[in-house]
Parts: structure tokens; sequence; C-alpha cells
């Protein structure tokens, strides 16, 4: 297992992590996964025995559930120099001011999820989603108490936008607060919407890149092909993340991983890891699922190693149409361009 620094921090995390939102099955998370204490130690103690050394979950995980149930597993040793990521901004009761990045809530919020841990430090903390309705200073500061306050080590964002991360990066700055040190994005060769705006952010800011949903749903794992939905998927169960916007393209990314995986003899779900691992400014890719033969399988793309040739196979089947302003710059900025930039521009030069 290969370990990265997270973004701009000292702190080594590994190339997967764990992903969570399968333990509880309490509520909405009930469509991905009803696992209780029993099964989710076995998964874990397997990732942790194959090298992983990051878990991932968030407070609104089956409502709490999901903590709990990693509070009972790791009861608090932390064995293995396991890190635990959690987050925080969805609803947690039905007040006002149950959800949302404002003080009250996210200081509430991290207090509850210690306990449900059962830990007296949470290593990265994450804001959820974007809260557009609480000043980004009010947010920031609330997160520097944190840290300073020794309940959380590290902060990051998830689902954030371009903009919205500069705007918190640079109250942070002006504030002499803590900065995010990650980002948790959906980042897939079914969607590379992130190419645009935020790995360059992560590149050129120095942002670590923890990437959910990295089989969009289970659709790029193989399993499903064209006018054929595998059963006991996370679809038949009417859950519908990813939106999928081009099902002709979607279906032309599988034949490619199916057949790079075959030719290789591993699964295609195994290759999709891999290309996402291999991608510039990603640190970690979040694994999931309900079953070891699904998490033995995730974890066997930590070892694999794609040729340039498979590479560009995947990168010309998924490839993103260039939008404006990027295929200005293309034509008219290629002399001046930077890092950041011809991450995204650069194949197309």
């Amino acid at each position: 297992m290969e370990y990265r620094l997270l973004g701009r921090s000292g702190l080594k995390v590994s190339t997967l992590t764990i992903g969570t939102m399968t333990f509880g099955g309490k509520g909405w998370a009930k469509a991905v996964g009803d696992l209780g204490v029993g099964d989710a130690r076995r998964l874990v103690d397997l990732c942790l025995d194959a090298g992983v050394n990051l878990i991932d979950t968030a407070d609104v995980y089956s409502q709490g559930v999901s903590e709990e149930i990693i509070g009972e597993i790791t009861g608090g040793k932390r064995k293995n120099g396991v890190l635990i990521a959690t987050k925080a901004r969805f609803p947690m009761g039905d007040g006002p001011n149950d959800v949302g990045s404002s003080r009250h809530h996210l200081i509430r919020a991290c207090e509850a999820s210690l306990k449900r841990l059962k830990t007296d430090v949470i290593d990265l903390y994450q804001l959820h989603e974007w809260d557009g309705q609480t000043p980004l200073e009010e947010t920031m500061e609330a997160l520097d108490m944190l840290v300073r306050q020794g309940k959380v080590r590290y902060i990051g964002c998830s689902n954030f936008s371009g903009w919205h991360i500069m705007k918190a990066l640079g109250v942070s700055a002006a504030d002499h607060r803590q900065r995010f040190v990650s980002q948790q994005i959906h980042y897939t060769l079914e969607a590379r919407d992130a190419e645009y705006e935020l790995l360059p952010i992560s590149i050129d800011q120095g942002l670590g890149v923890l990437v959910w949903s990295p089989l969009a749903g289970g659709l790029l794992s193989g399993k499903h092909r064209r006018n054929k939905t595998a059963e006991g998927s996370r679809q038949l169960a009417g859950w519908d993340e990813p939106p999928i916007r081009d099902e002709d393209r979607l279906w032309g990314i599988v034949d490619t991983l199916v057949d790079i995986g075959e030719s290789r003899n591993v699964s295609a779900a195994q290759v999709a890891l891999s290309w996402l691992i291999g991608r510039k400014a990603v640190t970690s890719v979040i694994i999931g699922g309900r079953t070891e033969a699904q998490f033995k399988d995730n974890l066997a793309a930590a070892d694999l190693t794609l040729s340039d040739e498979e590479r560009q196979r995947l990168d010309a089947v998924s490839a993103p149409p260039v939008l404006y302003p990027y295929w200005h710059q293309l034509r008219t900025a290629k002399d001046r361009l930077g890092e950041a930039d011809l991450s995204l521009l650069g194949p197309y030069m």
C-alpha cells in the first residue's frame, strides 16, 4: 500500500480509504447498505490488514449509526494507527439550527461525533457541503477553534465549487485561521467534471483530494452492461447518484474497462480504481461495499499499475469536452499556461 501526504499537511494517508456509508442502514442510507457491527468489523479489519489507514464517515450516514459502529470497532483504541475522517453540515435534527455550517451547529455536531466515535479527536473534519447562508468567516473560525481545542487535527471540505474553495482559503489566510488540507469530491472516468476547476485548484493550492463513489455507484464495476443491471445494485434500490447524462458514453467507458480488465485478468472495477489512483492530485480513493468480495477486489487495485497505452485508451473514451473559457485559453494562452492549467489542457495540446 502506498501512502501519500494529505495536501500541504505532514499527514500520510493510504491511497485507498475505507468508506462507511454502508454501515448502519438507517433512513435513506438503507438503499446503499445496512451492515451491522459484526460485518463492518470484518471489512474494516480486512482493509487495515491490507495497509489502509483512513476510515471515512459522516454524521448524516444512517443518522449517526455509521459513526457509532466505527466507535464500537475501534473502541477509541485507534489500532494500527488508524485515522478517522468524518463530516458535518446536513440535518441531524428537526430544529432550525440542526443543519448548516454555523458555529452553533458545527461545534455541537463535532462534539456529538466525538461521542459516537468514542474518541477524543477527529483526524480530518470536513464540511460535507456548501452553506451559502452562513458567513465563511464564522465557519472557518469555528473550525479553527475546534483545531485549537484539540478536538480536530485537520480540516477539509466536500462538494464545494471552485469559487467556494478559493473564498474559504482566502478567508483563512486573511484571518490567520486553519486552512483546508483537502477536499472530498466525486470524480470518476464517467464524471470528469472535477478536472475543470477542482483538480487545478488542488494542484495550485496544495489540497489533498479524496474521491467518493469512484465506481459511480457501481456503474463502473463491470457488473452493469448495456441493457443489463445487476441484481442487488443501488440502481435497482432507487439510488440515483451520480446522474448519467450520456448513457452511450457510459457504456463505451464500461466496455473499455471490461476489455482492459479481461486482458489483465482483473476486474473492471480494479482498472477504474487504478486509473483514479494514478491521476495527478488524487491522494486517496474511497472504497465501499457490502461484501468481503467487493472489498477484496477493490483493495487489489492498490497493486495494479496500468500501462501508458491503457491509460490513453481510458482517457480517450472518457475525455470531457473543453468548455469556455478553456477552449479559448487553449487557442490563445498556451504559451503562458502553468502546471494547474496543464492538468486540464495539457492532453489537448
